[in-house]
């Protein structure tokens, strides 16, 4: 995908302490980049996940495929892009890459599935609109 074709990014820099005994950057530390991205994201579009927690209502990710392209360490500067699009009537996938910067080498792409759950059962999430850029 194409840098412009994205929603969304999010600037990083890894820290010493995010890599392992290769001098990597662990694989558990991306999904947490990820994941703050994908935050990020929706708290700029108004979405408060605190707020929903009082409605009843949660977000939880429900599926997650990842390919890891290239590792990074440590002080490499970096990007998370996203794009969103519905799944389904009620999941909504985050397609998210990073980018390694200056050179935009694709680092990791991912494909984080999410629903919308009230008192443990998945219902419509109304904001979702919110997240989706209309298609022209």
């Amino acid at each position: 995908m194409e840098p412009n074709a994205y929603q969304y990014e999010l600037a990083f820099q890894v820290r010493d302490y995010e890599c392992d005994l290769q001098g990597i950057v662990n694989n558990a530390v991306y999904l947490n980049y990820l994941e703050h991205a994908r935050h990020e994201f929706m708290h700029e579009k108004g979405i408060d996940f605190a707020a929903l927690h009082k409605e009843g209502k949660d977000l939880v990710v429900v599926r997650m495929e990842v390919d890891y392209k290239h590792s990074l360490t440590s002080r490499d500067r970096f990007v998370v892009r996203i794009k969103v699009s519905k799944e389904s009537r009620l999941k909504t996938a985050f397609y998210q890459t990073i980018y390694r910067l200056p050179d935009e080498k694709v680092v990791l792409k991912a494909k984080v599935v999410g629903v919308c759950l009230q008192q443990g059962k998945p219902v419509l999430f109304s904001d979702i609109d919110k997240l989706i850029i209309p298609s022209t």
